[in-house]
């Protein structure tokens, strides 16, 4: 009885085994920035983006040619101006250079946001796709290879990218 007790036993523990065994985790890994740069919605939010930096870009232009006509009309007070009309114009020109410093800041932060703002729905739209795949393929976790913080890639993981641009139409 003792023994039928320990082969029980022994063969409950050797079908636990290989059933642990024979359910490896399933890893993927896909270059997420390749993929955006496939996906036609970046090519619109870049199209956008650059319009509005252009923009931008104007009015800095705009900016730095009132500047440059203010220090001109500087340059031609010459040395018969009185001191009250020469010390007005440093100033006006000193607020417009503060005023283009000031622009140049806001500008860079507008850029940054605007640039978030377009292309947060294409990663979105990236990255529900690639849950969808490897829920669909059974995966427990995926890596950004393109993101280079993956230090080791099995060829036994899955590569994402072609099973993503399928379900994209890419």
């Amino acid at each position: 009885m003792r023994n039928l007790i320990r082969i029980i036993a022994v063969f409950v523990l050797v079908g636990i085994t290989a059933t642990v065994s024979a359910q490896t985790p399933k890893f993927g890994h896909i270059d997420l920035q390749a993929l955006i740069q496939l996906m036609p919605e970046r090519a619109l939010a870049e199209t956008e983006f650059n319009k509005f930096q252009g923009d931008m870009e104007d009015i800095f232009g705009e900016m730095q040619k009132d500047l440059q006509t203010k220090m001109t009309e500087f340059e031609a007070l010459g040395t018969e101006a009185s001191e009250i009309k020469r010390n007005a114009k440093v100033t006006e020109i000193q607020d417009m250079q503060q005023r283009i410093q000031n622009y140049q800041q806001s500008a860079q932060a507008q850029l940054q946001q605007k640039q978030t703002e377009l292309l947060k729905p294409v990663f979105d739209k990236a990255e529900k796709t690639i849950e969808e795949v490897a829920k669909e393929k059974g995966l427990l976790y995926v890596f950004d290879i393109g993101s280079k913080v993956v230090l080791y890639k099995s060829n036994e993981s899955m590569d994402l990218l072609p099973l993503v641009k399928t379900k994209l139409g890419l």
